[in-house]
């Protein structure tokens, strides 16, 4: 579902939401992510609760990708036009704060990759 207030054309990066199953758990398809100045590879998530007694909780993180698979990821079409990226896992900052836990481990599929992540979150 798109965001009313937001205005993706044009844009070179992506946007969504999903809603969670009975399970907790939710799905996506999506691009391996581009690099930009400065940053590892990664993915922007945000957990939101539905507000309950007037109260909603939100989780905001990253979660990121092993420099190997990016460097075979990035030495490809459409990627390898862009040219070297500029910072790995461990030159990133807000990687060195942790990012190690947010780690995904795709795996190869017939179509790409695939790869899961749980989020456990512990609401007062």
């Amino acid at each position: 579902m798109k965001d009313p207030t937001f205005n993706t054309i044009g844009q070179k990066f992506l946007r969504g939401h999903q809603i969670t199953d009975a399970h907790g758990e939710a799905k996506f398809l999506t691009i391996y992510p581009g690099w930009y100045q400065g940053r590892t590879v990664h993915i922007h998530v945000k957990v939101r609760t539905t507000p309950q007694a007037n109260r909603s909780f939100e989780f905001t993180s990253q979660m990121y990708f092993d420099d190997t698979l990016s460097d075979r990821v990035y030495a490809d079409a459409p990627y390898v036009t862009k040219g070297k990226r500029t910072a790995r896992n461990q030159d990133d900052r807000i990687f060195r704060r942790g990012g190690d836990q947010l780690m995904l481990a795709p795996t190869p599929t017939a179509d790409g990759y695939a790869a899961t992540f749980a989020i456990g979150l512990q609401l007062p």
